[in-house]
């Protein structure tokens, strides 16, 4: 099964621009597929395999010897110090399209681009399947469907079982990825981490609490937490607090790029399960930033995402700037819309003058505007910034 992808054509125009594109996020979101058929008559190279990486290592000159441009390198972070060989060669040969890179570990790839291919290298980020490449695909799922099944390529291309997907990719991937950069002591430390961030999805996450509770050390777990969020299994959403003249929470909230793998690490192994989870909304909330995440990087665009909380409790789920005005969203995952799921926006708005019209996006299938918001199905949030 095909799924297209909507960095296919953001692709192809990077790469009339620049001699070096870099792909980068988490593994098994399909970057190298989508490289290869964007660029399909580019050379390919994989720094995966240990004989392949060897010869990189140890004779970059060789290494580029044998694979000829323009070539696409898989998951180059293995090897950063091509990249200043790469450099070399678009100094002198000045083409663009030449390069491809794909890698999956954001914080290395960011800091060696920056340093050896400042200028020369469009970065864009790739995260598994939207709601709306699904849905391109003719696959509509319902909210409990998407939670349980989640977002990753090759299960809807293989029709692998979800829940054992996730165990094989976490074992396998994000376990693996760790062990490499930090050294764990103890896996079941770390394992019991990540349940317990499943757990607290979209909450304030508190370490020291964390850390008193699996055993370890809260300077531990924060290196831990940046590990993940480099290898992009969470990410961190920041509050919005300028010009606001009250005292408002400045920690980040935390999600998980794949909403599948928080549903394993909770033990939810069916849509059935999925819809009468008490966590539900916490569940939802995930799905929903999560794609708003996609949708922006499908565009190659920052995130630009916020939330709102101040001391009292009063709270915006998502902000973002759009024409110079705050725009709140509201995420509830009920299937029944009332009027008392506006009430942060009606109050957001009553704040700053800087605040534009929000919305409210649910489960449900109604959607209308009023003078204030606009209620809106999940399945349509790619909307929200497509005017």
């Amino acid at each position: 099964m095909k799924i297209e992808r909507e960095l296919e054509d953001e692709l192809k125009r990077l790469s009339k621009q620049y001699p070096v594109v870099s792909i980068i996020g988490p593994r098994q979101a399909g970057k190298t597929t989508l490289a290869q058929l964007v660029f399909d008559k580019h050379n390919y190279v994989n720094l995966e395999l240990p004989d392949i990486r060897t010869l990189a290592h140890h004779d970059p000159r060789a290494f580029f010897h044998r694979f000829k441009t323009p070539l696409i390198i898989d998951e180059i972070q293995r090897e950063p110090e091509l990249l200043s060989y790469i450099q070399d060669w678009v100094d002198t040969n000045k083409a663009n399209g030449q390069f491809i890179l794909t890698g999956s570990n954001q914080l290395q790839l960011n800091e060696s681009i920056a340093q050896s291919l400042a200028g020369r290298s469009a970065i864009v980020k790739l995260l598994p399947l939207s709601i709306y490449e699904l849905t391109q695909a003719n696959i509509s799922l319902s909210r409990d469907e998407y939670l349980s099944k989640g977002f990753l390529p090759r299960i809807y291309a293989q029709q692998q079982e979800p829940f054992r997907a996730y165990g094989n990719y976490l074992e396998t991937y994000v376990e693996r990825d760790l062990r490499q950069q930090i050294n764990i002591k103890n896996l079941s430390h770390f394992e019991t981490f990540l349940k317990l961030l499943a757990g607290r999805v979209g909450q304030v996450v508190n370490l020291n609490s964390l850390a008193s509770d699996i055993g370890v050390s809260s300077v531990t777990l924060a290196q831990w937490l940046s590990v993940l969020e480099a290898s992009f299994i969470v990410f961190r959403l920041h509050p919005y607090y300028e010009n606001f003249g009250k005292r408002l929470v400045k920690s980040p909230k935390i999600y998980f790029t794949e909403p599948g793998l928080v549903s394993y690490l909770l033990g939810i192994q069916s849509a059935a399960e999925a819809g009468r989870d008490p966590l539900i909304g916490g569940l939802f909330e995930n799905l929903v930033i999560a794609d708003i995440l996609k949708t922006r990087f499908n565009a190659a665009l920052p995130p630009n995402l916020y939330y709102y909380r101040d001391s009292n409790g009063q709270e915006v789920d998502i902000i973002f700037e759009h024409k110079r005005k705050l725009i709140p969203v509201e995420i509830k995952s009920a299937m029944t819309f009332n009027s008392s799921m506006s009430e942060s926006i009606v109050r957001f708005k009553k704040i700053t003058p800087k605040a534009g019209k929000g919305y409210v996006v649910y489960a449900g299938e109604l959607e209308y505007t009023t003078d204030e918001y606009e209620v809106m199905n999940f399945k349509n949030i790619r909307t929200l910034f497509s005017s």
